[in-house]
């Protein structure tokens, strides 16, 4: 991985190099790679000097920096965390040091969070929500994600978003039970190609339906689904049909970790962006009405809407020559 502000790769820069070796002009290959006359001497020089290790990536980290905190003054922060334990907020009226500079030398040393560690001891006691090692299948339908994402249906004129709190103001609109809406939900791994689907409920057969769908949809895109993770819900893992439609697909259910949603994390993310650019993204005045541009935001997303992880490419454009 280039360093992000760069304008070219290893592999670019060795292209300079190996172009003007072959006698074109300097300011020929420049243009035609993109970067300046200037650009194209500093990787030629680099390459002089150091051979193809002067083409790699360099740390950006700064010889020296004059203006950093000194280290007694360092420790005698990380010695008042370990003593007293508690916030930069506190801590700062403990060593008369800025509450940013501390949260930057605590951050700085690896020192942990507060709410991570043991309120008696200050031993770290609970693991990041994080993954470690964020993983991308290398190929298409060898992974999906699936997972249902509640939503409270709209009432006929508009809800609360549209008209305010007072819309359940009385007695008889606080008891009224409009219900909701479950959208089924399956993201490809390694294209993030999603399909969903608005139902009723999430009951076994119910799963089992989208997921046939589902692959019909994935099928139509040229992907055969190898491997379907879904979290431990009820519907899921105790489910026949559920299990009748995975064995009929060839496809192997994996289950996430309990209590671990993160590992599910690119449907949920995807749940995410169904909210704030479907769901809540205009106001709609009747449930109908919301779940008619549900089809319009797929596309969007699918063929059109860039993808932070897709280097900023649809997820179609893992599925095209283009």
């Amino acid at each position: 991985m280039s360093h992000r502000n760069a304008r070219l790769t290893p592999h670019g820069r060795r292209l300079i190099v190996e172009r003007v070796q072959q006698g074109h002009p300097v300011s020929h290959v420049a243009k035609a790679m993109g970067v300046s006359r200037q650009c194209a001497h500093r990787w030629i020089n680099r390459f002089n000097e150091a051979g193809n290790d002067g083409l790699e990536d360099r740390s950006s980290r700064p010889h020296s920096c004059p203006t950093q905190t000194a280290p007694e003054v360092e420790e005698r922060v990380l010695a008042a965390r370990r003593e007293h334990r508690t916030g930069p907020d506190q801590l700062t009226h403990e060593v008369d040091v800025p509450a940013r500079t501390i949260t930057r030398i605590l951050r700085r040393n690896g020192i942990p969070r507060l709410h991570d560690c043991d309120p008696l001891t200050g031993e770290l006691i609970r693991s990041s929500k994080t993954t470690a090692i964020r993983y991308e299948r290398d190929r298409p339908g060898e992974l999906v994600h699936v997972d249902v994402k509640k939503l409270g249906r709209i009432p006929p004129g508009g809800g609360w978003k549209a008209h305010g709190r007072q819309m359940g103001s009385s007695s008889a609109k606080k008891k009224a039970r409009i219900g909701f809406d479950y959208v089924h939900s399956m993201v490809d791994d390694h294209t993030r190609l999603a399909f969903s689907e608005i139902h009723d409920d999430e009951k076994g057969d119910t799963c089992a339906g989208f997921i046939e769908r589902a692959a019909e949809f994935f099928a139509s895109h040229g992907i055969t689904i190898e491997r379907v993770m879904t979290d431990n819900h009820w519907s899921y893992k105790r489910s026949s049909s559920v299990a009748a439609v995975l064995a009929d697909l060839g496809a192997t259910h994996k289950f996430i970790r309990a209590h671990c949603p993160w590992q599910n994390g690119k449907v949920e993310r995807f749940n995410r962006t169904l909210q704030t650019e479907w769901a809540y993204r205009q106001l709609f005045e009747s449930n109908d009405a919301r779940s008619a541009a549900l089809p319009d935001f797929l596309h969007r997303y699918n063929h059109h809407r860039r993808h932070h992880a897709l280097g900023g490419h649809p997820p179609i454009s893992r599925l095209t020559p283009t």
